[in-house]
């Protein structure tokens, strides 16, 4: 039996006339701490989206094992609600009994330290805020892979400092972490492994060390000198 959570066979994913990934292949495997990185359009988050189920790739091949995962997005989308049924109403949804899901929820709020705003509006939340409900959200879940697409690029210091911890936290716990960004001191922070990602294509597939030791393919190096200057 096969020990990947995910194994991808020269996937793509057309959208009309747009070619979003072409030809990726590689493999991840459970506790794994990868880093997604490459410019806007590279393909970095139709990836991420295919991973997580919420694309079907339209050539190649993709096997999924099955597992709870959990995908927090660049912008979290908040319904009008607290903040409390804002982690509440996913566990519910998720088959837990309502006041049993209330009290996961307040305890994943504690977990990011939200508990003392529990009843306030989520849309009344600081932007560093509502990025930390959302990991509560996927937290609550206990997943075993969490996703994470750009999740710091709109935060101030403090609010990309405090996401940065509960990423590292979650990854210390067991969980398996794929995540996308721009910001390469972050993904030398976080990451064990980066896929680095050129008009949909996989250029480069290398431990994090070797990836900034520029020790790969020159397809990275003018997006590295960019992103380091």
């Amino acid at each position: 039996m096969s020990n990947w959570l995910f194994e991808l066979q020269d996937v793509g994913l057309r959208f009309g006339r747009v070619q979003a990934l072409q030809g990726c292949t590689l493999r991840i495997a459970a506790g794994e701490r990868v880093a997604l990185v490459g410019a806007n359009g590279s393909g970095k988050s139709s990836l991420l989206r295919c991973l997580h189920g919420l694309l079907v790739p339209t050539e190649g091949r993709m096997a999924r094992t099955p597992g709870r995962q959990a995908m927090v997005f660049q912008r979290p989308y908040m319904w009008r609600a607290s903040v409390l049924h804002q982690v509440a109403l996913g566990l519910w949804l998720a088959g837990t009994p309502w006041r049993l899901a209330r009290q996961q929820a307040l305890a994943a709020l504690q977990r990011v330290g939200l508990d003392g705003l529990a009843q306030r509006s989520a849309h009344s939340l600081s932007g560093g805020q509502q990025q930390r409900l959302a990991m509560a959200r996927a937290w609550a879940l206990r997943p075993q892979v969490l996703l994470l697409d750009e999740p710091t690029s709109s935060l101030d210091p403090a609010g990309k400092k405090d996401t940065e911890a509960l990423m590292a936290d979650f990854a210390a716990e067991g969980a398996t972490l794929i995540f996308s960004s721009h910001n390469m001191g972050q993904v030398k922070r976080l990451a064990s492994r980066v896929i680095y990602l050129e008009q949909g294509q996989v250029r480069v597939d290398a431990p994090v060390a070797l990836f900034f030791n520029k020790a790969v393919p020159s397809a990275a190096t003018a997006f590295l000198q960019g992103e380091l200057s």
